[in-house]
């Protein structure tokens, strides 16, 4: 049996299932809200004009994701992108401790955010981070190993600098 494909009769579903998913996505790489925001609807509006006919509901997920990372990729490259700060009021945090470490993982550059991101966030082995992002599987990993390297020291600083 066939899934079934991006339909634009089955889009309203489609933007409800997904719309947080990638706005996260989204909001990791570009460390922006409304950058994050455009991207996700570019995202939706490449899904509706091409109207992809998915396999399953994990190749609709990391269609998706792919068009989103690639949309991020490109407009972080992009040469009229101007440098803003990043709006921490758009990622939930329980405690005080939750949003420290949030407030560091954004701090990190877009290509450590977004693997960070992609594994702990959205579940996704270093494998299909690779699929993904376009990237190597070795280089996924030594991103996510310096990624993980540089929240230790500053979260290390944050720890002797209360104490």
């Amino acid at each position: 049996m066939a899934y079934k494909s991006c339909r634009p009769e089955d889009f309203e579903a489609l933007v409800t299932r997904y719309e947080n998913r990638l706005y996260r996505t989204a909001l990791a790489i570009t460390g922006d809200i409304g950058e994050a925001e455009d991207m996700v609807q570019e995202a939706f509006l490449r899904a509706y004009e091409k109207a992809p006919p998915f396999t399953s509901a994990e190749h609709e997920t990391a269609w998706l994701l792919r068009v989103t990372v690639n949309l991020c990729k490109s407009r972080l490259r992009s040469a009229w992108r101007q440098r803003r700060a990043p709006l921490l009021a758009s990622y939930p945090a329980a405690t005080a401790k939750q949003e420290e470490l949030i407030a560091s993982v954004l701090a990190l550059p877009g290509k450590y955010r977004a693997v960070i991101h992609l594994y702990y966030y959205e579940g996704y082995r270093v494998k299909e981070i690779a699929g993904l992002t376009g990237r190597k599987e070795s280089t996924v990993r030594s991103l996510l190993t310096r990624a993980r390297q540089k929240l230790k020291s500053v979260l290390e600083e944050d720890d002797d600098e209360s104490l």
